[in-house]
């Protein structure tokens, strides 16, 4: 797969983790930030699902 083809990662250069162990940046979980570059971009999408998911909460709950 070429590089342009795979999924970007959502990191925005603000990298500081919450106490819930997720990115106020990108809203990734550490976990996910350390296996970000062996994840394929099925498995990376999946990870943006859940990134959409917390940015909503925290537009709701912030």
């Amino acid at each position: 797969m070429r590089v342009a083809d795979k999924v970007r990662s959502p990191c925005v250069s603000i990298c500081a983790l919450d106490d819930d162990d997720i990115c106020v940046g990108c809203h990734r979980s550490g976990d996910e930030i350390t296996r970000w570059g062996r994840l394929n971009n099925e498995e990376r999408l999946e990870v943006l699902r859940n990134v959409a998911e917390r940015e909503k909460k925290a537009l709701i709950h912030g």
